[in-house]
């Protein structure tokens, strides 16, 4: 079971790192793709003015849901090997990590309920032996309202979206190339040993 979602949270992090590439370029015109690829902030917002409120909250919320239970017990069962994982994934570890520690340490409930599509909130809370049972009714609790927000936020700036997306049609890919070599360098930057 353990090696199943480890296994899981690699092939998510995989996928939600190209659909987060790709979403300037396709939410247009295959936002259901790209949301299943990754339900991240900026591709539920840009996906609104293209998709039905159905497939959104449908896709959204199962996209995000799975991801969180994922790391809250990847965060669980290896704890401050996790951490570690986030860290190499991060390079130095930026001053919000040790803020979103200290949040969660005081106020873990309401932490995943604010951001229930953070990984290291929903790592942390793992790790700080958050009952499983407290932990998913709050972050579908979260998820609910960010689709919400989101969509609200979405229809409130349709036009602006659609021109946005319309702008950068004709550079799209270039976009896209770009965000994939932006996220190989930072991928070879963090393989590197630290000198000392």
């Amino acid at each position: 079971m353990r090696k199943a979602v480890l296994t899981l949270t690699t092939l998510l992090f995989a996928i939600g790192t190209i659909g987060s590439n790709i979403g300037p370029a396709l939410v247009d015109e295959r936002p259901k793709l790209v949301l299943l690829l990754s339900s991240r902030n900026r591709n539920l917002f840009g996906a609104v003015p293209y998709i039905d409120l159905f497939s959104y909250s449908v896709i959204g919320f199962t996209r995000v849901l799975i991801a969180g239970v994922a790391l809250f017990l990847v965060g669980r069962w290896y704890g401050a090997k996790a951490l570690g994982w986030v860290e190499g994934n991060m390079g130095e570890l930026p001053a919000i990590y040790k803020w979103l520690e200290r949040a969660v340490d005081k106020a873990g409930s309401a932490m995943v309920v604010l951001m229930p599509g953070s990984n290291i909130v929903c790592l942390l809370v793992g790790h700080r032996k958050m009952s499983l049972k407290k932990f998913v009714p709050l972050l579908m609790l979260g998820i609910a309202i960010k689709l919400a927000v989101l969509w609200r936020g979405g229809k409130m700036f349709e036009e602006q979206i659609k021109d946005f997306l319309s702008y950068i049609e004709k550079y799209q890919w270039w976009v896209v190339g770009f965000l994939f070599i932006a996220s190989s360098l930072q991928s070879v930057r963090k393989g590197r040993p630290k000198s000392n």
